[in-house]
């Protein structure tokens, strides 16, 4: 086998340009990708500044618990920043042995984990 990382996590928006705003603006990502493809398909790659794995902002419906894990330096400050910023943050959990994390969710509704560490 020749396989030796993950490249990218496939996350399912209503609006790819939307979701670019947000990724971008709101969460602080880098767009690394947005090419046409066949058929008048965009390929929309973002990812925090100097990570490996990329979200790919793929057309679909939203909506989705991703998976995703994105991690923080400090989750209080990003948290109180986010909701100050507009976006859809549950509160911070901080529960003995465990990260601090919390729960984030982009304009389609998709479900992120800020978690510290």
């Amino acid at each position: 086998m020749t396989l030796t990382a993950v490249a990218s996590v496939a996350v399912p928006v209503a609006d790819q340009d939307k979701a670019l705003a947000f990724y971008v603006n709101t969460l602080g990502f880098e767009k690394r990708r947005d090419a046409m493809v066949g058929n008048g398909m965009r390929w929309i790659e973002v990812a925090p500044p100097g990570a490996a794995t990329t979200v790919a902002l793929v057309a679909g419906t939203g909506g989705v618990d991703t998976g995703i894990r994105v991690a923080s330096t400090d989750a209080e400050s990003d948290h109180a920043a986010l909701r100050t910023a507009g976006a859809d943050a549950d509160e911070v959990l901080n529960w003995p042995g465990a990260p601090v994390m919390f729960v984030l969710r982009d304009p389609d509704g998709n479900r992120l984990v800020v978690v510290e560490g």
